[in-house]
């Protein structure tokens, strides 16, 4: 964020030139496990480094918890943390991007998905009235799961991180969840690699792109 592309500052730089929406990683890593969760570590000179984003026209923020297991207490701390940091970063004149991953891994991913979802919309409920966030979460278990809070008039999007799934499997996934679209990086950068050329490079990062927007407007 603090340095310079061709003369402007990055965030600047995204948007006027590359017309990229820049947005700012505002946690400090992952607590340790408890409960079946791991919630973000204190996050340290967050007001300071709020206004100096706002400052440079950052648009929002990313902040990342994971939910292993469907624990009601530790899900609805994971939720609780997560909206009142947005809130904060909505004080700032900031879009946070609320992201509590639920580990596809998890034996209980469904279950942890139905209290997950409960869990934010008490948190939405509570917002202010015309206040929006942005929700980051694993693709479901159930196809079109998430679409009440696609239509929730609390929530400006509802972006999907592929959490791990081969990109063909995340795009098939993603593509039927009307109204979800991609913020996948793990399924992006699959088959990228440094010993390939510039040109085998773009290739392979044009096809994953393509095949991802795709999903994403199914």
């Amino acid at each position: 964020m603090d340095r310079q592309v061709e003369g402007r500052d990055t965030p600047d730089y995204l948007w006027s030139v590359k017309h990229v929406v820049p947005f700012l990683k505002v946690d400090q890593g992952l607590a340790e496990e408890a409960d079946g969760v791991q919630l973000m570590k204190p996050i340290g000179g967050l007001d300071e480094l709020l206004a100096r984003a706002a400052a440079k026209n950052v648009f929002g923020t990313k902040m990342r918890s994971v939910v292993k297991l469907a624990d009601t207490a530790g899900i609805d701390a994971v939720i609780a943390q997560q909206f009142a940091v947005g809130r904060q970063i909505l004080d700032a004149g900031l879009m946070p991007i609320i992201e509590p991953e639920v580990d596809i891994h998890s034996p209980e991913k469904e279950a942890a998905e139905t209290l997950l979802k409960s869990a934010i919309h008490v948190q939405l409920g509570e917002l202010p009235t015309g206040t929006r966030v942005m929700l980051k979460l694993s693709l479901p278990t159930e196809d079109g799961f998430y679409s009440d809070l696609i239509d929730h008039p609390g929530v400006l999007r509802v972006v999907a991180l592929s959490g791990g799934h081969p990109r063909e499997e995340a795009n098939a996934i993603l593509a039927r969840n009307a109204g979800m679209i991609a913020s996948f990086s793990r399924a992006l950068t699959e088959g990228l690699s440094a010993q390939q050329s510039d040109a085998e490079f773009d290739a392979a990062l044009d096809t994953a792109i393509d095949s991802i927007f795709a999903a994403s407007k199914a």
